[in-house]
């Protein structure tokens, strides 16, 4: 019997590994090579780029905008009559902020302009004194002077008379005429004694002259006292109208109608139109930094405003030095802190009226040291 089955086909061999034999590696495309590529060559030109770019420049953002402001005090007391300002209003120099009472120092300049009158009159008559005793003075001494002549003369008369009414015989004269004649003598040397007395008195011209000079000289002394103090209580009504010295813009006010100041009161600050850059860099920061550098500003508040300045000085001293309390690295343990010196910037361009620069603003200041 024939063998009548068909002949078995071979068996594939299994295309499915075994557990034992690892996969076969894919091979990885060049795509992604050319890729990673592009992207390290991209950094290395952005890494250069910003080397070469920010290594002129040194910034800090210990940095604010500064400025001048002028602290406005009253110069006298009283209550506030008149207020023509309100919180931030501009100003400008000379107009009228407010007023203080004025009627206390009106009165009080009246009174002074009264007391410069009668020192002005005491002046007058103390020189008429002057030129008076210049005359009458010496005249005095001369007529002092005569009258000795004239009692002397009487004086002589009346020791002859007597001298002649002794010496004749007793029966041609009475008593009566004796002693009438010794009266005589006796009140002829008490007038010439009494008119010598008068002579040295009169004899002091030239001091009677330097009294009277020393009463002008005393009565000008008043009248430039007067004056002063007339020139003071003008100086205090005109210090009842306070105005602004220059322009600005009123901050702080601190004062209302009505109040009452006193002398030296702060009643508001006024913030000039003039501002500046104070940046706190780190002492190894200056080590490239020169005056005159320029510098671009960010501003905090107006992050689209672009200012441009120049480095206008550098502080003579750190920052801690000028502190309330410095620091005494002589004594205890030293820490050595890097410290931070104020440098003014100066705002060259950039300004722009619609966005005010408040005092204390945050900037961000990059100096080109190139």
């Amino acid at each position: 019997m024939s063998d009548t089955s068909q002949p078995k086909p071979a068996e594939k061999p299994d295309s499915k590994p075994s557990g034992d034999e690892p996969p076969p590696a894919k091979k990885m495309g060049k795509l992604p090579l050319i890729i990673l590529a592009v992207v390290v060559v991209v950094l290395l030109i952005v890494a250069s780029w910003y080397f070469f770019s920010t290594r002129n420049l040194v910034s800090t953002d210990d940095a604010q905008v500064d400025g001048d402001a002028v602290t406005m005090q009253a110069k006298v007391s009283g209550y506030v009559t008149e207020l023509d300002v309100t919180d931030n209003e501009k100003v400008k120099a000379g107009q009228l902020l407010f007023r203080i009472d004025p009627r206390d120092y009106i009165a009080t300049r009246d009174q002074q302009k009264g007391a410069l009158a009668q020192a002005q009159a005491q002046e007058a008559n103390a020189r008429a004194n002057l030129e008076m005793m210049r005359v009458t003075a010496p005249a005095k001494l001369v007529a002092a002077k005569a009258q000795i002549a004239s009692t002397a003369a009487t004086r002589d008369y009346a020791a002859s008379d007597l001298e002649r009414q002794t010496s004749v015989d007793r029966r041609s004269t009475s008593q009566q005429s004796i002693d009438q004649a010794s009266e005589n003598l006796r009140t002829a040397k008490a007038n010439l004694a009494n008119n010598q007395a008068q002579a040295k008195q009169a004899d002091v011209v030239p001091q009677t002259i330097d009294q009277a000079k020393a009463q002008v000289d005393e009565a000008v002394a008043q009248v430039v006292q007067a004056r002063a103090q007339l020139a003071t209580a003008e100086l205090n009504v005109g210090y009842t109208e306070i105005r602004a010295p220059q322009d600005g813009w009123i901050t702080q006010r601190n004062i209302q109608r009505g109040s009452y100041v006193t002398a030296g009161q702060s009643a508001f600050s006024l913030v000039a139109p003039v501002f500046w850059v104070t940046a706190n860099f780190k002492e190894n920061q200056l080590k490239r930094m020169r005056l005159g550098d320029r510098v671009k500003l960010k501003i905090d508040a107006y992050p689209k405003l672009r200012l441009e300045g120049h480095v206008d000085s550098i502080q003579m001293g750190t920052g801690s030095k000028f502190s309330a309390f410095p620091a005494e690295n002589a004594t205890g343990n030293f820490v050595k802190i890097v410290q931070r010196v104020p440098v003014k910037i100066v705002i060259d361009k950039g300004l722009d009226p619609s966005h005010p620069l408040p005092l204390g603003l945050s900037v961000d200041p990059s100096v080109d040291v190139q």
